[in-house]
């Protein structure tokens, strides 16, 4: 058995975290790590764990977690991680982070766009992005996993077959992005109230949303030069949930099934990537609660663009799942043990 540490395992991310490893066979929680509810019955925080998880939370100190586990999950805000992280550290456990303290590999763009100094620099080379359909390899020797975020990893995994191959001009990409209200975390915000929320739609982050250069670099590594895009997310009043569209002019001209062949070529084998039928429109009702991506596309002739469309669900395959996913990969499992989570409806 894997014996994980969660901290940060009140969040709604850590929340799903211990959700979907209560059905994993092959891995054992030994820590409930929250800072807010140390000594507390972590049933007595998630009632849906009555009777299910009888443990108290513990405070977050990540070097006596890493005498006492395997791998560390770090759902946690930004800052965290990087300020705990140690050699000592890395060299007793894995590390799985779901902030963004790794992912990004410029320090000046990581610390301009967090407005925070980072406190580990010299771990950033080593991490590896752990977008597992496209990184699966290094993923697997890794010790250190950067988890991608909950938008990069939709709209990387829509548009980049499209920007590999060449499809489109990658200096044109706009990404229009929507998500449900978990997305923002478990904090008590103004903005995040119900009357605030409920039948409202809005922009926010607009030209400076912080997952902006997560994307652009993705992207860039697909494009083989740098990225520059506009992306803008919505705030929509539904709890999980998270749907993108993108534009991005064509550079040739293109049929269906031109495009159709390049997006199989990528994801036929994936397990959690679905390429869907001609004409179809993923929804995010259709991946809700599952570790699935939904993709489809419009070759528009019209305007010469190619229309990119992505569905999934931001709590699993945007976080808790994409987590257990690298570390499966990271412990030589099959990848989708613990995953095999069939989308709920209605």
């Amino acid at each position: 058995m894997i014996k994980v540490g969660i901290i940060g395992a009140t969040g709604y991310a850590g929340g799903e975290l211990v959700r979907l490893l209560m059905g994993h066979r092959e891995a054992e929680i030994k820590w409930y790590g929250s800072r807010s509810y140390i000594d507390k019955k972590y049933a007595d925080v998630y009632q849906n764990m009555f009777r299910i998880v009888e443990d108290v939370c513990k405070d977050d100190n990540m070097a006596e977690l890493a005498e006492q586990v395997d791998v560390i999950f770090t759902a946690t805000p930004q800052g965290f991680c990087a300020s705990m992280m140690k050699e000592e550290i890395l060299s007793k456990v894995k590390v799985i982070d779901l902030s963004a303290d790794y992912r990004i590999k410029d320090v000046n763009i990581y610390e301009k766009w967090y407005g925070i100094k980072h406190a580990s620099p010299q771990f950033i080379e080593e991490a590896v992005y752990g977008l597992c359909e496209i990184n699966r390899d290094r993923v697997k020797s890794a010790r250190l996993v950067a988890n991608p975020g909950c938008y990069p990893t939709c709209s990387t995994l829509s548009v980049y077959p499209a920007v590999k191959e060449g499809l489109i001009d990658p200096s044109t990409i706009i990404i229009d992005a929507k998500s449900g209200t978990s997305g923002a975390g478990r904090g008590a915000k103004v903005d995040n109230l119900y009357c605030e929320v409920n039948e409202n739609i809005k922009a926010y982050g607009v030209a400076g949303h912080r997952h902006t250069p997560e994307i652009e670099e993705q992207l860039g590594y697909a494009a083989g030069q740098p990225v520059l895009l506009n992306f803008t997310p919505h705030l929509v009043p539904m709890n999980r949930g998270i749907l993108i569209t993108a534009y991005a002019s064509l550079k040739k001209e293109v049929t269906y099934e031109d495009v159709k062949a390049v997006y199989d070529r990528y994801y036929n084998k994936e397990k959690f990537v679905r390429v869907l039928e001609k004409g179809v429109c993923p929804q995010t009702k259709w991946v809700e609660g599952s570790n699935y991506v939904d993709v489809n596309f419009v070759a528009d002739e019209r305007t010469n663009r190619l229309i990119m469309m992505g569905a999934m669900d931001n709590l699993v395959k945007g976080a808790a799942g994409q987590a257990v996913q690298n570390m499966n990969l990271m412990f030589g499992l099959p990848e989708s043990t613990g995953l095999e989570l069939v989308p709920m409806f209605p």
